[in-house]
Protein backbone atom coordinates (compact mmCIF):
# COMPACT_ATOMS: atom_id res chain seq x y z
CA UNK A 1 0.00 0.00 0.00
CA UNK A 2 1.49 3.84 -0.99
CA UNK A 3 2.31 6.22 1.46
CA UNK A 4 0.60 9.23 1.47
CA UNK A 5 2.30 12.63 1.84
CA UNK A 6 0.26 14.82 1.27
CA UNK A 7 -3.35 14.61 2.99
CA UNK A 8 -6.16 17.17 2.23
CA UNK A 9 -9.46 17.86 3.76
CA UNK A 10 -12.38 20.20 3.55
CA UNK A 11 -10.01 22.93 1.89
CA UNK A 12 -11.41 26.13 1.42
CA UNK A 13 -9.76 29.72 0.60
CA UNK A 14 -12.60 32.44 0.32
CA UNK A 15 -11.81 36.20 -0.89
CA UNK A 16 -13.82 39.19 -0.12
CA UNK A 17 -15.18 41.03 -2.55
CA UNK A 18 -17.58 43.92 -2.51
CA UNK A 19 -20.51 41.49 -4.04
CA UNK A 20 -19.63 38.39 -1.29
CA UNK A 21 -17.26 36.21 -0.50
CA UNK A 22 -15.36 34.87 -3.47
CA UNK A 23 -15.02 30.90 -3.24
CA UNK A 24 -11.77 29.88 -5.16
CA UNK A 25 -11.43 26.71 -3.05
CA UNK A 26 -14.18 25.34 -1.44
CA UNK A 27 -14.32 22.16 0.54
CA UNK A 28 -11.97 19.77 -1.29
CA UNK A 29 -9.98 16.33 -0.27
CA UNK A 30 -7.30 14.87 -2.03
CA UNK A 31 -4.04 13.17 -1.38
CA UNK A 32 -0.83 12.76 -2.80
CA UNK A 33 0.94 9.19 -2.40
CA UNK A 34 4.44 9.42 -2.15
CA UNK A 35 7.08 9.43 -5.39
CA UNK A 36 3.74 10.10 -7.33
CA UNK A 37 3.16 12.86 -9.55
CA UNK A 38 -0.84 14.13 -9.46
CA UNK A 39 -2.35 16.26 -12.23
CA UNK A 40 -4.69 18.53 -11.24
CA UNK A 41 -7.06 20.09 -14.05
CA UNK A 42 -9.49 22.56 -15.26
CA UNK A 43 -10.33 25.58 -17.01
CA UNK A 44 -8.81 29.06 -16.35
CA UNK A 45 -10.29 30.43 -12.76
CA UNK A 46 -11.63 26.60 -11.22
CA UNK A 47 -8.93 27.57 -8.17
CA UNK A 48 -6.00 25.16 -9.90
CA UNK A 49 -3.22 27.35 -8.68
CA UNK A 50 -5.16 28.84 -5.44
CA UNK A 51 -4.75 25.10 -4.57
CA UNK A 52 -1.05 24.74 -5.22
CA UNK A 53 -0.40 28.07 -2.97
CA UNK A 54 -2.53 26.93 -0.32
CA UNK A 55 -0.25 23.88 0.15
CA UNK A 56 2.52 26.15 0.69
CA UNK A 57 1.04 28.51 2.83
CA UNK A 58 1.90 31.28 0.10
CA UNK A 59 -1.66 32.36 0.54
CA UNK A 60 -3.59 31.25 4.34
CA UNK A 61 -6.57 29.02 4.17
CA UNK A 62 -10.07 30.10 5.16
CA UNK A 63 -10.39 26.59 6.83
CA UNK A 64 -9.57 23.11 6.20
CA UNK A 65 -6.53 20.90 7.14
CA UNK A 66 -3.03 20.39 5.42
CA UNK A 67 -0.69 17.43 6.18
CA UNK A 68 2.16 16.77 4.83
CA UNK A 69 4.42 13.77 5.70
CA UNK A 70 1.80 13.63 8.71
CA UNK A 71 2.66 17.70 10.10
CA UNK A 72 -0.30 19.84 9.96
CA UNK A 73 1.28 22.86 8.04
CA UNK A 74 -1.94 24.69 9.32
CA UNK A 75 -1.04 25.07 13.10
CA UNK A 76 2.89 25.57 12.04
CA UNK A 77 4.04 29.24 13.48
CA UNK A 78 6.11 31.82 11.00
CA UNK A 79 9.22 30.21 12.73
CA UNK A 80 8.13 26.53 11.74
CA UNK A 81 7.13 27.05 8.70
CA UNK A 82 10.01 28.91 7.59
CA UNK A 83 12.20 25.31 8.15
CA UNK A 84 9.27 23.35 6.70
CA UNK A 85 9.53 25.15 3.43
CA UNK A 86 13.04 23.42 2.47
CA UNK A 87 10.83 19.97 2.57
CA UNK A 88 8.23 21.67 0.16
CA UNK A 89 9.36 24.28 -3.20
CA UNK A 90 7.19 25.56 -6.31
CA UNK A 91 7.78 26.07 -9.80
CA UNK A 92 5.77 28.86 -11.50
CA UNK A 93 3.99 29.36 -14.48
CA UNK A 94 5.87 32.05 -16.13
CA UNK A 95 9.77 31.69 -15.74
CA UNK A 96 10.64 35.34 -16.52
CA UNK A 97 8.42 36.77 -13.62
CA UNK A 98 9.28 34.43 -11.33
CA UNK A 99 12.92 35.31 -11.40
CA UNK A 100 14.36 38.57 -10.02
CA UNK A 101 15.53 40.27 -13.45
CA UNK A 102 18.76 41.87 -11.21
CA UNK A 103 20.03 38.46 -10.12
CA UNK A 104 21.95 35.98 -12.46
CA UNK A 105 22.04 32.32 -12.79
CA UNK A 106 24.31 31.33 -10.24
CA UNK A 107 22.99 34.42 -7.71
CA UNK A 108 19.34 32.62 -8.46
CA UNK A 109 19.97 29.88 -7.95
CA UNK A 110 22.19 30.46 -4.81
CA UNK A 111 19.50 32.36 -3.42
CA UNK A 112 17.36 29.83 -1.04
CA UNK A 113 21.00 27.82 -0.48
CA UNK A 114 21.93 31.14 1.42
CA UNK A 115 18.70 32.44 2.88
CA UNK A 116 18.80 29.07 4.89
CA UNK A 117 22.14 29.42 5.22
CA UNK A 118 23.05 25.40 4.33
CA UNK A 119 26.78 26.83 3.16
CA UNK A 120 29.33 28.41 5.28
CA UNK A 121 31.73 28.16 2.64
CA UNK A 122 31.50 29.95 -0.29
CA UNK A 123 33.60 26.85 -2.10
CA UNK A 124 31.29 24.48 -0.94
CA UNK A 125 28.26 26.70 -1.68
CA UNK A 126 29.98 27.28 -5.97
CA UNK A 127 29.89 23.42 -5.97
CA UNK A 128 26.35 22.97 -5.00
CA UNK A 129 25.24 25.35 -7.58
CA UNK A 130 27.60 23.84 -10.49
CA UNK A 131 25.73 20.31 -9.03
CA UNK A 132 22.11 21.91 -9.51
CA UNK A 133 22.84 23.62 -12.94
CA UNK A 134 24.16 20.24 -14.53
CA UNK A 135 21.21 18.52 -12.68
CA UNK A 136 18.62 20.56 -14.51
CA UNK A 137 20.72 20.85 -17.87
CA UNK A 138 22.01 24.01 -17.93
CA UNK A 139 25.60 24.50 -19.47
CA UNK A 140 28.24 26.35 -17.32
CA UNK A 141 28.93 28.96 -19.39
CA UNK A 142 25.27 30.63 -18.70
CA UNK A 143 26.78 30.94 -14.77
CA UNK A 144 26.85 34.68 -15.14
CA UNK A 145 23.19 35.11 -17.53
CA UNK A 146 20.71 37.29 -16.30
CA UNK A 147 17.33 36.65 -16.97
CA UNK A 148 16.79 38.34 -20.17
CA UNK A 149 19.52 36.80 -21.98
CA UNK A 150 18.15 33.30 -21.34
CA UNK A 151 15.02 31.67 -23.74
CA UNK A 152 11.93 30.50 -21.45
CA UNK A 153 13.25 26.95 -21.28
CA UNK A 154 16.63 28.29 -19.65
CA UNK A 155 14.75 30.08 -17.94
CA UNK A 156 12.32 27.52 -15.98
CA UNK A 157 15.42 25.17 -15.56
CA UNK A 158 16.96 28.04 -13.45
CA UNK A 159 13.67 27.53 -11.65
CA UNK A 160 13.70 24.08 -11.46
CA UNK A 161 17.32 24.38 -10.05
CA UNK A 162 16.20 26.76 -7.44
CA UNK A 163 13.09 24.66 -6.21
CA UNK A 164 15.77 21.24 -5.97
CA UNK A 165 18.61 23.67 -4.07
CA UNK A 166 17.22 22.42 -0.79
CA UNK A 167 16.41 18.81 -1.95
CA UNK A 168 12.67 19.36 -1.33
CA UNK A 169 10.21 16.31 -0.86
CA UNK A 170 6.88 18.16 -2.56
CA UNK A 171 7.05 20.43 -5.46
CA UNK A 172 4.07 22.09 -7.05
CA UNK A 173 4.04 22.72 -10.08
CA UNK A 174 2.16 25.01 -11.98
CA UNK A 175 1.75 25.17 -15.30
CA UNK A 176 5.28 24.91 -15.43
CA UNK A 177 5.16 24.43 -19.05
CA UNK A 178 2.60 26.25 -20.89
CA UNK A 179 4.01 29.47 -21.37
CA UNK A 180 7.02 27.17 -23.48
CA UNK A 181 7.28 26.25 -27.25
CA UNK A 182 5.97 22.73 -27.67
CA UNK A 183 9.43 21.11 -28.33
CA UNK A 184 10.85 22.73 -25.36
CA UNK A 185 7.48 21.40 -23.30
CA UNK A 186 9.22 18.27 -24.18
CA UNK A 187 12.41 18.51 -22.91
CA UNK A 188 11.27 19.76 -19.66
CA UNK A 189 8.80 17.30 -18.99
CA UNK A 190 11.41 14.84 -19.66
CA UNK A 191 13.54 16.79 -16.99
CA UNK A 192 10.91 16.40 -14.48
CA UNK A 193 10.10 12.77 -15.45
CA UNK A 194 13.66 11.96 -14.75
CA UNK A 195 14.77 14.38 -11.71
CA UNK A 196 11.50 12.41 -9.96
CA UNK A 197 12.84 8.82 -10.63
CA UNK A 198 16.15 10.18 -9.53
CA UNK A 199 15.28 11.54 -6.67
CA UNK A 200 11.63 10.23 -5.14
CA UNK A 201 10.42 13.60 -5.65
CA UNK A 202 6.51 13.85 -5.15
CA UNK A 203 5.05 16.26 -7.63
CA UNK A 204 1.23 18.21 -7.77
CA UNK A 205 1.23 18.91 -10.96
CA UNK A 206 -1.06 21.77 -12.25
CA UNK A 207 -2.01 22.34 -15.99
CA UNK A 208 -5.23 22.90 -18.13
CA UNK A 209 -3.69 20.84 -20.99
CA UNK A 210 -5.22 17.01 -20.91
CA UNK A 211 -2.26 15.97 -23.54
CA UNK A 212 1.03 16.98 -21.21
CA UNK A 213 -1.19 15.60 -17.61
CA UNK A 214 -1.94 12.23 -19.32
CA UNK A 215 1.74 12.10 -20.39
CA UNK A 216 3.35 12.92 -16.96
CA UNK A 217 0.80 11.91 -14.26
CA UNK A 218 0.16 8.80 -12.01
CA UNK A 219 -3.22 10.08 -11.19
CA UNK A 220 -5.22 12.82 -11.86
CA UNK A 221 -7.77 15.10 -10.18
CA UNK A 222 -10.66 17.44 -12.08
CA UNK A 223 -11.81 21.26 -10.97
CA UNK A 224 -14.25 23.15 -12.16
CA UNK A 225 -15.49 26.37 -10.06
CA UNK A 226 -13.17 25.32 -6.64
CA UNK A 227 -14.33 21.99 -6.54
CA UNK A 228 -12.50 18.47 -7.39
CA UNK A 229 -15.41 16.49 -9.66
CA UNK A 230 -13.50 13.67 -10.36
CA UNK A 231 -10.41 11.86 -9.39
CA UNK A 232 -9.01 8.70 -10.05
CA UNK A 233 -5.75 7.03 -11.90
CA UNK A 234 -4.40 8.50 -14.99
CA UNK A 235 -5.58 5.63 -17.46
CA UNK A 236 -8.61 4.77 -15.56
CA UNK A 237 -9.56 8.52 -16.00
CA UNK A 238 -8.95 9.01 -19.45
CA UNK A 239 -10.86 5.29 -20.73
CA UNK A 240 -13.84 5.44 -18.44
CA UNK A 241 -14.75 9.07 -17.26
CA UNK A 242 -17.66 9.51 -15.32
CA UNK A 243 -18.10 13.19 -14.84
CA UNK A 244 -20.21 15.33 -17.34
CA UNK A 245 -17.61 17.82 -17.05
CA UNK A 246 -14.70 15.22 -17.41
CA UNK A 247 -16.57 14.03 -20.64
CA UNK A 248 -16.75 17.13 -22.12
CA UNK A 249 -12.74 17.96 -21.48
CA UNK A 250 -11.55 14.99 -22.74
CA UNK A 251 -13.51 15.22 -26.28
CA UNK A 252 -12.23 18.58 -26.72
CA UNK A 253 -9.24 16.94 -26.60
CA UNK A 254 -7.14 17.00 -30.46
CA UNK A 255 -6.87 13.52 -31.84
CA UNK A 256 -3.35 13.44 -34.29
CA UNK A 257 -5.65 9.92 -36.17
CA UNK A 258 -8.47 11.41 -39.24
CA UNK A 259 -9.65 7.75 -39.15
CA UNK A 260 -11.77 8.15 -35.59
CA UNK A 261 -14.60 10.00 -35.93
CA UNK A 262 -14.33 11.70 -32.17
CA UNK A 263 -18.10 12.83 -30.78
CA UNK A 264 -17.10 16.41 -29.22
CA UNK A 265 -19.33 17.83 -26.33
CA UNK A 266 -19.99 21.17 -26.39
CA UNK A 267 -21.14 22.80 -23.48
CA UNK A 268 -23.46 25.39 -23.57
CA UNK A 269 -24.66 28.29 -20.99
CA UNK A 270 -21.51 30.00 -18.91
CA UNK A 271 -19.88 29.08 -15.98
CA UNK A 272 -21.50 30.31 -13.07
CA UNK A 273 -20.08 33.04 -10.70
CA UNK A 274 -18.16 31.93 -7.83
CA UNK A 275 -18.92 34.79 -5.35
CA UNK A 276 -21.69 33.10 -3.16
CA UNK A 277 -22.68 30.12 -5.16
CA UNK A 278 -25.72 28.55 -4.77
CA UNK A 279 -26.00 24.92 -2.40
CA UNK A 280 -26.05 22.69 -5.85
CA UNK A 281 -24.05 21.11 -8.25
CA UNK A 282 -22.01 23.37 -9.44
CA UNK A 283 -21.99 22.22 -13.27
CA UNK A 284 -25.61 22.17 -13.14
CA UNK A 285 -25.98 25.37 -15.34
CA UNK A 286 -24.42 23.40 -18.16
CA UNK A 287 -24.88 19.78 -17.67
CA UNK A 288 -26.33 17.79 -20.22
CA UNK A 289 -27.33 14.85 -18.01
CA UNK A 290 -28.76 16.84 -14.86
CA UNK A 291 -31.94 15.47 -12.83
CA UNK A 292 -33.79 17.17 -10.27
CA UNK A 293 -31.55 16.55 -7.56
CA UNK A 294 -28.56 17.95 -8.76
CA UNK A 295 -30.41 21.27 -7.84
CA UNK A 296 -31.46 20.36 -4.34
CA UNK A 297 -27.98 20.14 -3.18
CA UNK A 298 -24.47 20.19 -3.30
CA UNK A 299 -22.85 17.17 -4.60
CA UNK A 300 -20.00 15.52 -2.75
CA UNK A 301 -17.71 13.56 -3.97
CA UNK A 302 -17.79 10.11 -3.57
CA UNK A 303 -15.62 6.93 -4.64
CA UNK A 304 -17.75 4.33 -7.01
CA UNK A 305 -14.74 2.25 -7.93
CA UNK A 306 -11.67 1.52 -6.30
CA UNK A 307 -9.51 4.85 -6.40
CA UNK A 308 -11.88 6.44 -8.41
CA UNK A 309 -14.05 9.38 -6.71
CA UNK A 310 -16.66 11.70 -8.83
CA UNK A 311 -19.17 14.08 -7.69
CA UNK A 312 -22.13 13.48 -10.13
CA UNK A 313 -25.47 11.86 -8.47
CA UNK A 314 -26.01 9.86 -11.82
CA UNK A 315 -22.69 8.53 -11.73
CA UNK A 316 -22.96 7.21 -8.12
CA UNK A 317 -26.40 6.00 -8.78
Amino acid sequence: MSEKLVEVHGLKKYFPTKKGLLHAVDNIDFYINKGETLGLVGESGCGKSTTGRLLLRLIEPTGGEIKIEGQDVMKMGAKEMREFRKKIQIVFQDPYASLDSRFSVYESIEEPLRIHKVYNDPKEMEKRVFELMETVGLAPRVINSFPHELDGGRRQRVGIARALALNPELIVLDEPVSALDVSIQAQILNLLQNLQKQMGLTYLFISHNLSVVKHISDRVAVMYLGKIVEMAETEELFKNPLHPYTKALLSAVPTPRIDIDKQRIVLEGDVPSPIDPPARCRFYNRCYCRCEGCAEQDVQLVEVKPNHFVACMQAQE
